[in-house]
């Protein structure tokens, strides 16, 4: 994989020969190269500039979680942070799925605090394309506590309330917490494991980890960190905020919306986060919270960032439509109408994101085979046989195809790696290939082995 090794020069660089699967190897090769120690670089090494965290833009979920689930494998020692996008849809009346949102305001937080941390940062094309609560919001609302000093437990309950926590009689997900007395449970966004926390008086006595099924301790602490749940934070100064630009915007029938009414209060209200922007003085990107990583894009992300705007404008389109076409009729109350903000106040146009990219190093994956020159490399990867007709044809000899296709690969000099999905399918596989004529097979559990 000596052929990524490239100088980290700003501006962008296709990456040929770069199928799906074999860009994580790509990236872990590409992380570990640039995180390596000075003292431990070879001569090609020191051509990296780069240090600190990676930004991978992959097209969608599936290919993100696919990304993340092969890096597990072959590189787990590569710190990975996880930046879904809102599994609702632009303009819908549903909020996010907590476990999701803990997921990004886990990572957010965790790159507030380190701006540079060696770490592999996956993102979605619809992840990027969203903006996010300021880095300085984030960093400024975290919560501290350490063993043996005070711990106010009404200051507690009102940074958790204000800050997307959800009581519930026992912990189950994150962003739950629970009160027992002086012990109090605690489920921060990204964390494996809950927190309890054993208060004496107004003195944190003692922390631990436990599991949520067994209650069992995992491990015992003795400091508690605690990041936002939620996006859209219910402080005093956000109240305020978003009720002074929901009615410069929307007019003083706003006032009378469930929605409205609910964060006057300091309530939380489902879809609340699609007016994100009216929570905060501004919205950050996520290139904020990496102001230098590098940056590699997935194959076909172009095409995924002019869909998702696609479905941005139709949507807005229609909330908009059915807005204007309640006001002509009034046939609505102007509660059961929604009122869309401008998508560009929520998410990034595609000139915005080609101007946040500027200046950055960019390496573009894409699976097919590029020669090489100014701009271009090609990493040698190439999709490999799939027997797909044998596996079409009850009369084709699979097993012995693929022995054959195997021995004569290792008779040209190349070492094959064979991957099963249980151990049991790999000892049967095994079998079968000795059967067939392949000699000399060796057992792993571990990729670098």
């Amino acid at each position: 994989m000596t052929q990524s090794v490239r100088p980290l020069e700003a501006g962008e660089v296709k990456v040929g020969g770069a199928p799906e699967g074999y860009d994580a190897l790509l990236l872990a090769d590409l992380v570990a190269r640039a995180q390596a120690p000075v003292s431990e670089r070879g001569p090609e090494d020191d051509r990296f500039a780069h240090r600190g965290p990676v930004l991978h833009i992959a097209r969608d979920d599936q290919r993100a979680a696919a990304l993340g689930e092969a890096l597990s494998v072959i590189a787990p020692e590569i710190p990975i942070l996880r930046f879904p996008a809102w599994d609702c849809l632009p303009y819908d009346r549903v909020s996010p799925n907590p476990a999701i949102v803990s997921d990004r305001m886990a990572t957010l937080a965790t790159l507030a605090e380190d701006p540079r941390l060696p770490c592999l940062v996956i993102a979605t094309v619809n992840a990027a394309l969203q903006r996010v609560p300021p880095l300085r919001t984030v960093y400024g609302e975290s919560w501290v506590g350490a063993v043996g000093a005070r711990c106010d437990t009404e200051e507690l309950l009102a940074y958790l309330g204000r800050n997307g926590y959800r009581r519930a009689s026992t912990v189950a997900e994150p962003g739950d917490f629970a009160i027992r007395g002086g012990v109090i449970d605690i489920y921060p966004p990204g964390a494996g494991d809950p927190v309890r926390l054993d208060l004496f008086g107004d003195t944190l006595e003692s922390a631990r980890r436990f599991d949520a099924e067994s209650q069992r301790t995992v491990e015992k602490i003795d400091r508690v960190e605690l990041a936002p749940i939620s996006e859209a934070m219910l402080t005093d100064e956000a109240v305020q905020r978003f009720r002074r630009c929901y009615r410069e915007t929307f007019g003083a029938s706003g006032a009378q919306d469930p929605l409205y009414a609910a964060v006057s209060d300091g309530a939380r209200f489902q879809g609340m986060e699609h007016w994100l922007p009216f929570f905060h003085d501004r919205l950050d990107t996520l290139f904020d919270y990496l102001p230098r990583a590098l940056v590699t894009v997935d194959h076909q992300v172009d095409d995924a960032v002019v869909k998702r705007w696609e479905t941005i404008a139709d949507h807005h389109r229609h909330r908009v439509e059915a807005l204007e076409e309640s006001e002509a009729s009034r046939g609505l109350r102007a509660g059961q109408v929604y009122k869309p903000i401008d998508p560009e106040m929520l998410y990034l146009p595609a000139e915005e994101l080609t101007t946040r990219l500027a200046g950055r190093a960019i390496r573009r994956f894409s699976p097919h085979q590029s020669p090489p020159g100014p701009g271009v490399i090609d990493a040698g990867g190439r999709m490999g046989r799939d027997f797909i007709e044998e596996r079409r044809s009850e009369e084709a000899r699979l097993f012995q195809n693929l022995a054959d296709h195997l021995n004569a690969l290792r008779s040209a000099g190349k070492t094959v790696a064979l991957a099963s999905f249980s151990e049991g399918a790999r000892d049967r596989l095994a079998t079968v290939l000795a059967d067939h004529g392949v000699a000399g097979l060796a057992m792993t559990d571990r990729w670098r082995e």
